[in-house]
C-alpha cells in the first residue's frame, strides 16, 4: 500500500534539494504528478479526473480531482486535492482550502484507500496575523481544522458551512525563505 503522506514529503524534499520553482498551481499539480509517476511506476497517475470514473456516486463537494493514483484493477485509489493561491482573498481560500478537505473526506467514504489535501502559500496571512478569529483560528492558532467552518464573506457569509467528519492537525512547514506548506492526509 502506498504511503501517500510519506511520498508528497518527499516530493517537496526533492523540490527543495533540485532548485524547482512552483509558481502556481498548475506548476504544482505538474510538478507533483511527474514526480510520483516517476516513483509509483505500478500505479497509474492522472490530472484532473472526473470522480464518475472510479464510483458511480456523483453526490461530491467536487467533480474533478486534481491528482489521481490507482492501480490497474482500482483496487487501490488514491486523491490528491491542490491549492496554491496567489490572489489573496485570505479567508474565501481558507474556506476552499476546508471544501477540499471536505471533499476528500467523502472520496474516502466512496473507498478511496486515502486521500491527501496540499495547500502552498507564500503569503503570510495563511498561517500568521493578528486577527485569529472565525476561519483564520484555524490555520494560524489552533493549527487543526474540524467541525462546522462557515463561510467567511461574500454571499452565503455566516449561513453556507462545511462539516468536517475528522480533526485535521494543520503543520506549516517551511518550503523555501517566501513559501509553506502543509500535507493533510485523510485514513
Amino acid at each position: 500500500m502506498l504511503e501517500l503522506k510519506k511520498s508528497i514529503l518527499e516530493f517537496f524534499r526533492y523540490v527543495q534539494e533540485s532548485h524547482i520553482e512552483i509558481y502556481n498551481e498548475f506548476s504544482l499539480q505538474h510538478e507533483l504528478g511527474i514526480f510520483l509517476r516517476e516513483s509509483l511506476p505500478q500505479y497509474k497517475v492522472q490530472f484532473e479526473r472526473n470522480v464518475s470514473y472510479f464510483s458511480s456516486n456523483r453526490n461530491t463537494i467536487k467533480k474533478e480531482i486534481d491528482i489521481s493514483i490507482f492501480s490497474v484493477d482500482k483496487l487501490e485509489k488514491y486523491a490528491i486535492e491542490l491549492k496554491c493561491p496567489l490572489n489573496g482573498q485570505y479567508p474565501e481560500q481558507l474556506y476552499s482550502f476546508t471544501k477540499d478537505i471536505k471533499f476528500m473526506e467523502e472520496l474516502r467514504r466512496l473507498g478511496f484507500t486515502k486521500t491527501a489535501c496540499v495547500v502552498l502559500v507564500s503569503d503570510k496571512p495563511f498561517y500568521q496575523g493578528k486577527n485569529n478569529n472565525g476561519i483564520y483560528k484555524f490555520f494560524r492558532e489552533e493549527y487543526a481544522v474540524y467541525g462546522e467552518i462557515y463561510k467567511p464573506t461574500g454571499s452565503g457569509k455566516n449561513e453556507e458551512y462545511i462539516t468536517l467528519e475528522g480533526n485535521y492537525k494543520v503543520e506549516w512547514n517551511d518550503l523555501n525563505a517566501q513559501s509553506k506548506f502543509y500535507v493533510i492526509e485523510i485514513e
